[in-house]
């Protein structure tokens, strides 16, 4: 089981749909500035948003890792692959990656990515993606936490040290025969300086906020158009 897919088996376990439904009223208002018809989601998820997007009438399509999530999506009959957005062909009038995706990618792996993003967007497109801060980082991701259901439980250790937070998922998962099935991966996430952004090839940053998700000023919100 890959860590994206393992993450995907447990998220309903985090307690994470508030802060979610959250992130997507945000990038919902701060697409309404703009003139969208098409939309590329990329780390979709199970396509929540997607679906908020396509009800205003929008072209949306979507890209993740684990194909448990698009599997999921492909079963609402929305349009969603599982491959690395670097190989999404077309072009969009917006791009968004939502809830701490680029925080998955060290720096090299980001600006390639980004980079990349620049040449999906239609002129004049916009890119949005929200990262933790630093205290978002130190101060609300690293620690531990526990969740039980009748049938799994859920251990989480996170560990922030030198820019990277390590945070082990373990699930124990109840079989028929009442025997427990373990499972373990470890995900990696990287904070970002702003600066990264503002040295950008391809995009240009043309604003950013930094807001409240879980505690004060946890994240930022950044936007970008093509350069």
């Amino acid at each position: 089981m890959r860590e994206l897919n393992l993450y995907a088996k447990v998220e309903h376990l985090l307690g994470i749909e508030e802060a979610t439904e959250a992130l997507y009223d945000l990038y919902h208002s701060e697409l309404e500035e703009y003139k969208v018809t098409t939309l590329l989601d990329v780390g979709c998820g199970r396509g929540g948003f997607m679906e908020r997007m396509i009800s205003d009438g929008i072209v949306c399509k979507g890209v993740d890792l684990s194909q448990v999530m698009v599997d999921e999506c492909q079963a609402k009959g929305l349009d969603a692959v599982c491959m690395d957005a670097k190989e999404v062909t077309g072009s969009y009038d917006a791009i968004v990656s939502i809830f701490d995706v680029l925080n998955f990618m060290d720096e090299k792996t980001l600006v390639a990515f980004l980079n990349a993003m620049a040449e999906r967007l239609n002129d004049n497109g916009v890119f949005i993606a929200d990262i933790n801060t630093l205290y978002g980082f130190s101060e609300v991701a690293e620690g531990s936490m526990s969740r039980d259901s009748e049938e799994e439980s859920l251990i989480v250790d996170a560990t922030f040290e030198n820019d990277k937070l390590d945070t082990v998922f373990t699930l124990f998962e109840k079989q028929e025969d009442c025997r427990y099935v373990k499972y373990q991966e470890t995900i990696i996430q990287y904070f970002h300086k702003i600066k990264i952004f503002q040295k950008l090839e391809k995009l240009r940053l043309v604003e950013k906020q930094t807001f409240s998700l879980y505690d004060r000023e946890d994240k930022t919100l950044l936007i970008f158009k093509k350069r």
